[in-house]
């Protein structure tokens, strides 16, 4: 994409992150989901004309990581390695997510930035030593409050998170002075009350931070693999400081400053909401003590549940995304979720709501238009798109419900991170195009072989091209390779260049494809689906 004005030197990236996922396992549906949302809304702001940074990676340390590892028979440094390289890598590749870098934790780059940011704080006598005993869930890498645990029927105690019991841990620790910083997060809450999303999120974090926090137990003593306690080598950081650190460390946190400053706040932490607590009180808590900017927004997205369960490993209920990219296309599958479940509340999957969606949405309303408007352009006018003079009423409602799209769909998706009402707005349009077809009936039309017969012919095919070249603009941070199909049949690179670089804001100008260019009937978008019961 061409530099525009906004990405002149020294301009912030929009700076947007997903959590750093645990390699205890290969990813299922619920990271891709994260995934995918991070990838759109990032493509949607470079279409924008914006410098973007988009981070993910991998969270490497820690107590589940070292005990999966063991469980294997390797070392925990083996076991990331090979589910980095042959699990999530491949995978984001696959999903077609454009992340400008990928973070492990145990990267140098990482490791020794983490050592000097807690040895700051520790200078600066925000951390101390103490002990600590309570109830430890393995699977969440957290201590958790009495009054946090569910009963089992036996009584034993269980997080409710993994629905395991969860371990009774003493130990030896060093503590950060969280409990000093609840007025000051408070106090930022309420001066910018849009930084936790949705609302609902936001109301539990305040309830939390007002009934007091407890000091964080920044280390651990009883296992070794970890970031090693600069100061006390017999200690390793809390892998969830370490973790959270990523975000700072990944843009050059003491080794670029010029990198940091351009980028660092993240303008949207996109985060799952068991893990929301980190992210929208230890992380702010941890910045203001080291005198660093607080991040724009946390974003909490709800769980993607199956029969009535969280998605998970431990659940059983971890479908890879594989399994449904294989019959639905990548493409689908990236539509599929964001149009489905409204971001930042809970959503159950089913394989029969993708498949009626696919076939309503995909296939007939927007797949058919565009197979329609190519057979007709080729068969009435030998594929070369006609100019539009006769354009009346019926034509000027199609250019205002492109403009309403256009405005909605760039409010919804680019502020307000409302993915499902963006894409909505986007095919409400698709659906105003294809009732304006049935309306004209261009068919007809066709056959009325006089000068002002054509030539409203051939006004309704050219609306009905440029009413696409708009969706693609619109559908390409949702559905890349899709949508670079659409452009490609309606032959406008040549003369309105990569699709990519058509900006998002404009997409509404109305007259953009021109006169002439070919119009070709390429392959269906989105292909009948195969009975996956048949063989």
């Amino acid at each position: 994409m061409a530099a525009t004005g906004s990405e002149k030197q020294g301009t912030k990236a929009y700076y947007v992150s997903t959590p750093i996922y645990y390699v205890n396992d290969a990813p299922h549906l619920g990271h891709a989901y994260t995934t995918v949302a991070g990838d759109v809304l990032t493509r949607w702001h470079r279409q924008r004309g914006e410098k973007v940074w988009y981070l993910t990676g991998t969270d490497e340390h820690g107590q589940k990581i070292m005990r999966t590892a063991d469980a294997n028979g390797v070392t925990p440094q083996e076991w990331c390695d090979k589910l980095v390289e042959e699990a999530w890598k491949p995978l984001w590749e696959h999903l077609n997510i454009a992340n400008d870098d990928f973070i492990r934790t145990t990267e140098k780059r990482h490791t020794d930035r983490v050592q000097e940011f807690v040895q700051d704080l520790y200078d600066k006598g925000e951390i101390y030593k103490g002990g600590y005993e309570g109830p430890y869930c393995v699977g969440c890498e957290e201590y958790k409050l009495p009054g946090d645990l569910i009963e089992a029927e036996d009584g034993t105690k269980l997080c409710p998170i993994h629905k395991k019991p969860v371990e009774i841990l003493k130990e030896e620790n060093y503590f950060f002075k969280l409990s000093e910083y609840g007025p000051k997060l408070l106090d930022f809450y309420e001066k910018n009350p849009g930084f936790i999303q949705p609302e609902s999120a936001r109301n539990e974090v305040v309830n939390f931070v007002r009934q007091g926090l407890q000091d964080l137990s920044i280390s651990r003593s009883t296992f070794d693999w970890g970031v090693p306690v600069p100061w006390d080598e017999k200690h390793v950081i809390y892998v969830w400081v370490d973790a959270l650190l990523n975000y700072a460390t990944a843009v050059g946190y003491g080794s670029d400053q010029a990198k940091f400053e351009s980028t660092f706040p993240a303008n949207v932490h996109l985060v799952g909401k068991d893990i929301l607590r980190f992210h929208a009180i230890i992380w702010p808590a941890m910045l203001m003590a080291q005198g660093l900017p607080v991040p724009g927004k946390v974003a909490a997205n709800g769980w993607l549940m199956v029969g009535g369960e969280k998605m998970s490993k431990s659940n059983l209920t971890g479908i890879k995304p594989q399994d449904l990219t294989s019959h639905f296309g990548v493409d689908a599958y990236r539509w599929y979720f964001l149009r489905a479940i409204a971001f930042g509340q809970d959503g159950s999957f089913s394989w029969e709501d993708f498949t009626a969606r696919y076939t309503s949405e995909l296939a007939n309303d927007y797949g058919n238009l565009a197979s329609r408007v190519a057979a007709m352009v080729g068969k009435y006018f030998d594929g070369a798109l006609p100019a539009a003079t006769a354009a009346g009423e019926a034509e000027a409602a199609v250019q205002e419900g492109l403009a309403k799209a256009v405005r909605e769909a760039d409010r919804k998706i680019g502020e307000e991170l409302d993915f499902q009402g963006g894409i909505l707005a986007i095919f409400d349009f698709v659906k105003q195009v294809n009732g304006y077809i049935t309306e004209q009936e261009p068919w007809k039309v066709a056959k009325d072989t006089s000068e002002a017969g054509q030539a409203r012919l051939a006004t309704i095919l050219y609306t009905a091209a440029e009413s696409l070249r708009a969706v693609a603009v619109l559908l390409n941070p949702v559905m890349p390779e899709t949508s670079q199909k659409l452009w490609d049949s309606l032959g406008a690179e040549p003369t309105l260049g990569p699709l990519s670089a058509q900006p998002i804001q404009s997409a509404a100008t109305w007259g953009q494809l021109p006169t002439g260019t070919t119009v070709t009937k390429g392959a269906v978008l989105f292909p009948r689906l195969e009975d996956p019961n048949k063989p």
